[in-house]
């Protein structure tokens, strides 16, 4: 099949659905199809880039003349879809309230392709630029979800949100992202992650990785650690992961409960330092409010790290699913410091959640796996014009 995968932004440091598109179209190349990303020149990573392009991708990156809240508009698109939009056999649009979907979606329904759309977490017009999001939804949105051929959710939570926006259940398949396992097979020596941002070996370590956003639950994260620290000794909480409108907040609060000294915001690290942070942790916190997936703690279980999430969060699913972490109620703070302080004092049962962790993340959610999944609904897409 020639695939088309659509994202409007194409770098790491912008989280899962990033991750998602390059894995997803590098998986698929190996399985003998051809595949493009098409994205925009916004904030481009030329290594990553290249890394991906190495693989056998092709990338396309249009200019991006105005960033409006992330709604990156990018006119040349239009005549490379005039023209080349019919060369495909399939279209997989990632995220869903983008100016590249619109455009995309236009030639697609002209040339009678097939498109896939995977919100991610974003169909709902909810939590912020929630009139922005009505606006986009009743001049584009409704008719991109009408016209797909099929939208995947990521977990019983997102197909939910996709029947309130109308979306019947048959056009609808639940297929969970996909961890890449070959990044764990040579992980950081032990301690280097501390050493590097100086945190003694001899205090106990609570991490949070990801994006700094308000619905992550870093305040929750902290008021919580801020109980916690009062009541345990030596310890420390690392933030690590790029800001995404929140920073200030978090350092304000920081300042407020008088915690400059035990929790060092990190920012964006690489790839290793990643890992090595992994490593390093005695448990992560995972404490996000309408996320509908979120791979950071599979990755932390994969590294031997005791994790802790939000029933809110929709990797919760696979959490008790798997029997592989602790479940807390978001901004339940007597819950999260209880966990926290179980995890770090049950080293027998906290390696049992991570050994039930890592079977299920080995049987059902490697890469080959999920491929397999998207192409058996693109071959499904195709074979029913």
């Amino acid at each position: 099949m020639r695939i088309l995968q659509v994202i409007s932004y194409f770098n790491p440091k912008f989280g899962g659905d990033v991750n998602v598109v390059s894995n997803l179209s590098k998986q698929l190349f190996k399985m003998g199809h051809e595949v493009t990303i098409l994205t925009t020149d916004f904030d481009f990573d030329a290594d990553y880039e290249n890394a991906i392009r190495d693989e056998g991708i092709e990338i396309i990156p249009f200019h991006s003349k105005l960033n409006l809240g992330l709604f990156l508009y990018t006119p040349s698109i239009k005549s490379w879809a005039k023209k080349n939009i019919s060369r495909f056999d399939i279209v997989h649009m990632h995220n869903f309230r983008s100016y590249q979907n619109n455009i995309i979606h236009r030639y697609a329904k002209k040339n009678n392709i097939h498109y896939i759309l995977q919100a991610h977490g974003s169909v709902l017009p909810f939590f912020s630029k929630i009139r922005l999001k009505k606006m986009y939804d009743l001049m584009w949105g409704s008719n991109i979800l009408r016209d797909a051929s099929k939208v995947i959710a990521l977990t019983k939570a997102e197909e939910e949100q996709y029947v309130k926006m109308g979306v019947t259940p048959d056009r609808i398949e639940i297929i969970p992202n996909g961890i890449d396992l070959t990044v764990l097979n040579n992980l950081p020596d032990r301690g280097a992650f501390r050493k590097k941002y100086k945190i003694k070996n001899d205090e106990k370590l609570v991490l949070f990785l990801g994006r700094i956003h308000e619905r992550k639950g870093i305040d929750f994260l902290i008021k919580s650690f801020s109980k916690l620290n009062n009541k345990v000794k030596d310890v420390r909480l690392a933030i690590v992961g790029p800001n995404d409108g929140y920073q200030n907040e978090a350092e304000k609060l920081i300042t407020i409960l008088n915690l400059d000294e035990n929790v060092k915001l990190i920012g964006f690290v690489n790839e290793k330092d990643k890992l090595g942070a992994y490593v390093d942790a005695d448990v992560l916190v995972y404490p996000a409010v309408f996320e509908v997936f979120g791979l950071v703690p599979f990755e932390a279980i994969m590294c031997g790290t005791p994790v802790i999430v939000t029933d809110d969060c929709g990797c919760g699913e696979l959490i008790r699913e798997a029997n592989c972490g602790k479940l807390v109620k978001y901004n339940d703070i007597d819950d999260l410091v209880q966990s926290i302080e179980f995890l770090m004092n049950n080293q027998m049962i906290s390696m049992g959640f991570v050994e039930n962790g890592k079977k299920f993340i080995t049987n059902n959610l490697t890469w080959h796996t999920i491929a397999n999944k998207e192409e058996s609904v693109y071959e499904d897409c195709i074979c029913h014009v």
